[in-house]
């Protein structure tokens, strides 16, 4: 079983080309994540840190493994997206050093909850208000 936390903001997942300058925007909100490879930039961040357009995808919610997690588990990730999958979820991964993040598109926050939920995960809803 693992403990999930729901993050109470919608997150964006935007494509820069490869060598793009990092927007400030990126830098903004209380999370974001940036991935630079050869072949992309991408970002992670807060949904209304910036336009619509090309290349933006979402609105994603975040479930966030209580962490931090040992490097030397395994089988985490498994855990959490065989359910996802069998439910017909689509999910976006990110890991940090501290822990494993799962994003599902908002629109299907319930449907993967109820699947993490019969697979003996406990999701933490964020404090309302």
């Amino acid at each position: 079983m693992t403990n999930l936390r729901l993050s109470p903001i919608e997150m964006a997942i935007t494509r820069l080309e490869p060598g793009a300058e990092i927007p400030a925007w990126a830098w903004s909100g209380g999370w974001s994540s940036v991935t630079r490879t050869a072949d992309e930039v991408s970002i992670v961040h807060a949904w209304e840190l910036s336009a619509a357009g090309e290349g933006r995808s979402g609105p994603w919610r975040m479930l966030s493994c209580a962490g931090p997690l040992a490097h030397e588990l395994v089988g985490v990730l498994l855990a959490l997206l065989g359910p996802l999958a069998a439910a017909g979820v689509p999910v976006f991964v990110l890991s940090t050093f501290d822990t494993d993040h799962v994003m599902v598109p908002s629109p299907r926050l319930e449907a993967a909850i109820e699947a993490l939920t019969r697979a003996g995960h406990q999701v933490v809803r964020p404090p309302e208000g």
